[in-house]
């Protein structure tokens, strides 16, 4: 839960600045700021001195007691060679994070020392300050309020990239607040609903497909997973026409498991209070949706979520059953904890066949195996177009978000061949887990260019970089793949 903050440029000399709290960065090694140190009276050396900051990254300098700026803070930015957004991003979300614990309501940052007339870091920046605000506290019986209020930029800097930022970095937010309430409040009625709301906004239609169409319309892998609930599962379907009319969308994909049990194949106990997390592929899925609506880019998206429980029950799908996906091909299935797979066959076949994409990208968190590979400092990907993936990989490095990718190579196709159906919805017992994974969603997008972002590691539990929570959802993802979507228009 975070609110918006409100962004003020203002270019004027630092003796003019009316502050509580004035921030200011310095690289490793850089002279003191000759104008700043005068109107301290030459405080700051002294400090710098006595405190031995040379600019080292993250470490800090304050200074009380001037009548017109209350407090400065002189944050070190380390070396100047290695300093990327990423850092920025971080140090920003530290800055909130120490007003807010002071009860300040307003900053002024000082822009030429960040470098906040680059619309790239003055982007990050603000993005930084909305991750580094988030909480949770929906459940709380006492809440704990934001307090920043107010950012005041001296110097020059882009208000239209700050308050971009701004957007970006409270759809994250809003991602993460999806992924952290609970399966008893946030059902897939709920996520239908969230989808309402967000398409009353300009260029945006909505189309819900509830559970008793799946069987009718050939949606017999999604069926299989949903049928053994009590909640009603929904296919979630958000249209939204920012380009040309005839241009061909961008498809956006999310498995939204609001909660796992494993289905018949019960999971274990143990962290299974986790599984609401299940969903977080649609958070990142509804976080990009809440962006676009605000930021309105000038191309065709296509949003598109799977949203079911799987529960153990009597009209529970059991292992050794066979369904039919959407596309025609049969699935073996014989575990059904390996039920996102089969709701995203259903939904990808669909949107392919029905809206004909000019490429499709899906989240999930699929597998366990991906944490084995990669922990969860990246997300895995995969898919058959290396421009996309390797599109995917430019914003990576852009935004901060990492990706790694797995291979797709035939012979590992051949581990989801099943003896009695077309194929089988799992590979090799305990061998390359996350590939067959997505060898298995290959199945359902035919020539479309296609990448599988695998967050099973990434989307919840990572403290790190600083702008990540302390705990639950991170809303991964929604950084990165904006960031792609703007080099798509």
């Amino acid at each position: 839960m975070s609110k918006k903050i409100s962004f003020e440029v203002k270019n004027i000399p630092y003796k003019k600045i009316n502050s509580t709290l004035f921030v200011i960065g310095q690289y490793k090694s850089d002279k003191v700021e000759k104008s700043l140190d005068t109107l301290f009276d030459g405080r700051l050396t002294t400090a710098f001195k006595v405190d031995s900051f040379k600019g080292d990254y993250n470490k800090s300098v304050e200074l009380y007691g001037n009548k017109n700026i209350s407090k400065l803070c002189v944050i070190g930015l380390g070396d100047k060679k290695i300093f990327t957004s990423d850092k920025l991003r971080a140090l920003a979300a530290n800055i909130i994070r120490k007003a807010e614990s002071n009860k300040i309501s307003s900053i002024s940052i000082d822009s030429k020392s960040f470098g906040l007339s680059n619309d790239i870091l003055s982007q990050a920046f603000s993005e930084g300050l909305m991750l580094g605000q988030y909480s949770f506290n929906y459940y709380k019986s006492k809440k704990t309020n934001t307090v920043v209020k107010k950012i005041q930029v001296i110097g020059e800097s882009s208000l239209k990239a700050l308050n971009k930022g701004s957007v970006i970095g409270s759809a994250v937010n809003y991602s993460r607040d999806l992924g952290n309430h609970p399966a008893n409040i946030l059902t897939p009625t709920y996520l239908a609903n969230e989808a309402k709301q967000i398409s009353k906004s300009k260029n945006f239609k909505v189309k819900i497909i509830d559970i008793k169409d799946f069987e009718r319309l050939g949606l017999g892998s999604f069926y299989g997973v949903a049928m053994g609930s009590a909640t009603p599962a929904k296919f979630i379907i958000v249209e939204y026409f920012g380009g040309k009319k005839n241009d061909k969308p961008f498809g956006l994909i999310g498995k939204g498991l609001t909660f796992d049990t494993g289905g018949i194949s019960l999971k274990p106990p143990t962290r299974m209070d986790e599984m609401k997390f299940d969903m977080c592929g649609g958070a990142t899925v509804f976080g990009l949706m809440k962006a676009v609506s605000e930021l309105q880019p000038k191309m065709n998206i296509i949003f598109a979520i799977g949203a079911t429980e799987n529960t153990p029950s009597s009209n529970a799908q059991r292992p050794g059953d066979i369904v039919k996906a959407y596309n025609g091909k049969t699935i073996e299935v014989l575990n059904t904890d390996a039920e996102g797979r089969l709701v995203l066959a259903d939904v990808l076949s669909y949107i392919n066949k029905n809206y004909k994409p000019s490429a499709m990208i899906d989240f999930a968190t699929l597998t366990g195996a991906v944490l084995i590979a990669l922990g969860d400092r990246a997300s895995g990907i995969m898919g058959n177009n290396e421009k996309l993936i390797n599109d995917i990989k430019l914003s990576s490095e852009e935004t901060g978000e990492m990706v790694w990718q797995l291979p797709l190579w035939d012979e590992y196709c051949k581990d989801i061949k099943s003896q009695i159906a077309d194929i089988k919805n799992l590979g090799r017992s305990r061998l390359a887990g996350t590939i067959s994974a997505g060898a298995f969603l290959k199945e359902f997008v035919d020539k479309t260019p296609w990448v599988h972002v695998d967050i099973a590691g990434t989307a919840w539990g990572p403290k790190e970089p600083s702008y990540m929570p302390k705990n639950g959802a991170t809303g991964v993802a929604v950084r990165l793949i904006y960031n792609l979507l703007e080099k798509k228009i």
